[in-house]
């Protein structure tokens, strides 16, 4: 690992913005559910919650981008991040005598939700302009790294903050906004390079960029189609309480070993990159996936399972850098929020449909039948992505783009 990177002062602020960004928004995500089910518990109103996260950012990505690429990116950040934080200010007041109406829960988490959609182009469009050229794939490894890590710790922290504060909680999490606000206004942005302009077609330049690009389009697509139709992570308590039988321990394991492979090979990336080869090491780290996730559906044995899922994280971890560094790379700055963006898009888009596609053919073919007929899903996308995408397949390093 580069010590270059972490002699940047910038770098390393971006590096503790994320930190702080991530164990809020899981926080967050453990004690709302929490809340909320222990007050109504109905089930229907957990999926609610993922409802007001994905709205958002289907409905706001066009503007999102455009706003990202038009204003100072730090500003953006701080914007939605006193928005994020007056969220969780009005949560604890609200809920400090407990939960009396969870339809007014639900508007705030809408409105975290917009701030949300704005955060998430604006911290991938910043990076870029913080570091060398030369370090770009190296920093995305270990931002990736740092962010799966602090989202790992997130739900650890909550549970023990749940249990001490209950319903105060939420001022805690919104002194780490606040300390995310520290952080992004120490900042140094470097200057915008071209403002977006306000006609139609620049609003949607982002998408006319992907779609045209490549390099930038197969990318994202593999993503999205892989671990929407791959993931295996909403199925996990069906395979701890029916399959494994290992209780709610087992669970919290089972579902810690995918962030631990994902952290384990950000770090070998971060130390040693990844290679000369970066089409190929993509295609590799998608069939490594598909592999992983056929292991974790025919296993029946515990820690065989464990194995599956870490590789599982790994391989996805070698994925996302690559993918990451290849969007960062071949995109220009001044189209770095528009194209992020669609990024963010596809990003959510891929968990959210995962999870919906993986919980609807467990009930329909049965949960081992769902896991294996994914991996076939996403060995298919895989070989057809090999097929049609050959300047992905050939591209050597991503730092030559």
């Amino acid at each position: 690992m580069s010590l270059t990177l972490f002699s940047n002062r910038n770098f390393v602020l971006y590096l503790a913005l994320r930190v702080f960004l991530s164990l809020s928004v899981t926080s967050l995500a453990v004690a709302v559910g929490w809340h909320i089910y222990e007050a109504t518990g109905n089930p229907i109103d957990l999926a609610y919650i993922g409802l007001t996260q994905i709205v958002p950012i289907w409905a706001l990505f066009l503007v999102s981008g455009w706003v990202v690429d038009n204003v100072a990116r730090r500003r953006v950040l701080q914007v939605t991040i006193v928005a994020q934080m007056s969220v969780y200010i009005g949560l604890a007041w609200m809920l400090r005598d407990g939960v009396q109406d969870v339809g007014w829960i639900y508007i705030l988490l809408l409105i975290n939700s917009c701030a949300r959609a704005f955060v998430g182009p604006s911290i991938q469009s910043i990076l870029p302009g913080l570091i060398d050229k030369s370090e770009l794939s190296q920093a995305v490894s270990v931002a990736s790294t740092v962010w799966t890590a602090a989202t790992t710790v997130g739900p650890f922290v909550a549970g023990y903050l749940l249990h001490w504060f209950d319903v105060k909680v939420y001022w805690v999490i919104a002194s780490l906004m606040l300390f995310a606000f520290v952080a992004v206004t120490l900042l140094k942005e470097p200057a915008m390079v071209k403002k977006a302009q306000r006609k139609w077609r620049d609003v949607v330049q982002g998408i006319i960029f992907v779609w045209g690009n490549p390099l930038v389009f197969p990318a994202m697509a593999i993503d999205l189609f892989a671990i929407m139709m791959g993931s295996v992570m909403v199925l996990l308590p069906i395979y701890a309480m029916d399959i494994l039988q290992v209780g709610p321990e087992g669970l919290g394991y089972m579902r810690a070993m995918p962030a631990l492979g994902s952290v384990f090979a950000g770090l070998l990336i971060s130390r040693f990159g990844h290679g000369p080869h970066s089409g190929r090491a993509l295609f590799l780290a998608l069939a490594v996936f598909t592999l992983s996730v056929v292991m974790f559906g025919l296993s029946e044995i515990y820690w065989l399972s464990l194995i599956a899922l870490f590789v599982y994280g790994a391989s996805d971890m070698v994925s996302v850098v690559l993918r990451t560094s290849i969007i960062h790379l071949a995109t220009p700055d001044e189209l770095r929020g528009r194209v992020n963006a669609v990024n963010s898009l596809f990003i959510a888009s891929s968990n959210e449909l995962g999870d919906l596609r993986g919980g609807a053919a467990a009930a329909w073919l049965g949960v081992v039948p769902a896991v294996l007929t994914g991996a076939v899903c996403t060995g298919a996308v895989g070989l057809v992505a090999w097929w049609r995408s050959k300047d992905l397949r050939r591209l050597q390093s991503a730092d030559e783009i």
